[in-house]
């Protein structure tokens, strides 16, 4: 697939951004403001939750709002001044219900919109690879997600933040539709990005046909990058063989790159899937943010 504007252009009228008010999600809470900054879009700060018994009853049947509430409320408000600052007015909204339904419901109500959360990284495997709660959001919308894992560096407002960007796709319609967004960061930082095709080892392909599947999937990458775009972005482009965790992962940590850009397909089960290996193992062990973009 071919990106066809020669200028690359993102809408995002809102960002979403899902805190549980831990070190990554504060970290992920600074990126939020900057892409808002970026967008011109409006800033939502949000929290979801699910009321204890205690907390039921009380509102139930005192009919008054509980103090599990109300400290939300609190401490959702004091985390949305903190992100205001010049144009930005951070909104609170606490809602209530699993996060992975009223977070995706809270970004199409205000659609187009981009999501960004924290994520624990690795953990208990019953749990994930980047955490329950950021794994199912990202398993349950259609938007963009940027999440700041806990080896992500602390953002640096005042600058741009991503200035070298690797883009990783499998060439298939899904992955490719995430190459403008990519482009568009790239553009306004005067950066640079790499654009990375890893291609599973098949044992019994001969070198002869590696060489000529290689040739293949290099012509497509360089299509991906309208002619106009490497003006600005003096994109780098790289087919390999192996494992895709392993081959993203060594250009993340060798490269100091700066933002991940990952086209993500849906599954028929409503999974996630890279064409080689799981996308969330990647995002949970990333030096850097992500970026997920569901096609």
């Amino acid at each position: 697939m071919e990106v066809q504007d020669e200028r690359p252009e993102v809408s995002v009228n809102t960002v979403v951004y899902a805190t549980d008010f831990s070190r990554c999600s504060e970290n992920a809470g600074d990126y939020a403001r900057w892409l808002a900054e970026y967008f011109s879009a409006s800033l939502l700060v949000t929290h979801a939750f699910l009321l204890t018994q205690a907390a039921m009853e009380v509102e139930q049947v005192v009919r008054k709002l509980s103090r599990q509430r109300e400290d939300l409320e609190a401490r959702l408000a004091q985390k949305a001044q903190h992100l205001s600052s010049g144009s930005i007015h951070a909104i609170p909204v606490l809602l209530e219900g699993s996060p992975n339904q009223v977070i995706p419901e809270l970004a199409e109500k205000h659609a187009p919109a981009m999501i960004v959360l924290g994520t624990h990284g690795a953990g208990r495997l019953e749990h994930g690879l980047i955490g329950s709660v950021a794994e199912k959001v990202l398993r349950s919308t259609r938007w963009p997600c940027l999440t700041v894992g806990p080896h992500t560096p602390q953002a640096t407002i005042d600058k741009q933040p991503f200035r070298r960007i690797l883009y990783a796709t499998d060439l298939s319609p899904a992955t490719t539709q995430a190459a403008v967004y990519a482009l568009s960061f790239a553009e306004q930082a005067g950066g640079t990005i790499d654009v990375l095709n890893v291609i599973p080892e098949i044992a019994n392909e001969d070198p002869e046909g590696w060489e000529e599947l290689r040739k293949q999937h290099a012509d497509a990458l360089e299509k991906l990058v309208p002619h106009q775009a490497r003006e600005f972005c003096n994109p780098h482009t790289f087919v390999e063989f192996g494992s895709a965790y392993e081959r993203i992962m060594g250009h993340l940590k060798q490269d100091g790159t700066d933002l991940l850009v990952l086209g993500i397909r849906k599954t028929p089960f409503l999974s996630l899937e890279m064409r080689t290996s799981g996308a969330f193992r990647i995002i949970a062990n990333s030096p850097c943010p992500v970026l997920t973009i569901m096609g």
